[in-house]
């Protein structure tokens, strides 16, 4: 009796590791030293390697033994593609610098070069990151410079924030 209630109660416990709310979480740090917009991306690895899936029939195998070496290629590419900057109603072009994984969640590294702060208006984020697979995807951005900060939560009908300096 004892092994069947052990059997009736692993299948249940495996739903609890799976996460069960579509967010990523982007921080935009100007960096007085460097005069650039610093940005960290943190996204689900299951939630990201769907999307590279549906979008691209791509099989990237992430923070895995037989991830692919085009994976990093393929993650810039979704990126450029859902993920905009617009500084004083310009697109700024960034640097994709690479990833890195940390427990469930890659975290994408960019930046903005050669910011001059004082010559800046405004500042306005686009961000369709996963919201083209999962309705209830949420995009926190948070954005910090010279001690202020400002968040958005984006989601599909209302993708963008737009921030006046």
């Amino acid at each position: 009796m004892k092994k069947f209630l052990f059997l009736l109660v692993i299948p249940l416990l495996a739903f609890t590791v799976a996460h069960k709310f579509y967010v990523s979480v982007t921080n935009i740090n100007y960096s007085e030293k460097d005069n650039a917009f610093q940005i960290t991306s943190r996204i689900f690895i299951d939630d990201l390697e769907a999307v590279l899936k549906e979008r691209y029939d791509f099989e990237a195998r992430l923070a895995t033994g037989a991830e692919s070496p085009v994976a990093e290629e393929y993650i810039e590419k979704y990126f450029r593609t859902k993920f905009l900057i617009k500084l004083n109603g310009a697109v700024a072009s960034y640097n994709f610098l690479g990833k890195k994984y940390e427990a469930d969640v890659v975290i994408c590294y960019l930046e903005i070069p050669d910011i001059n702060l004082d010559e800046l208006n405004s500042l306005e984020i686009q961000n369709e990151i996963l919201t083209d697979l999962f309705e209830e995807q949420k995009n926190l951005v948070h954005v910090k410079w010279e001690g202020k900060k400002r968040s958005f939560i984006l989601i599909k009908e209302n993708n963008k924030g737009m921030l006046n300096l």
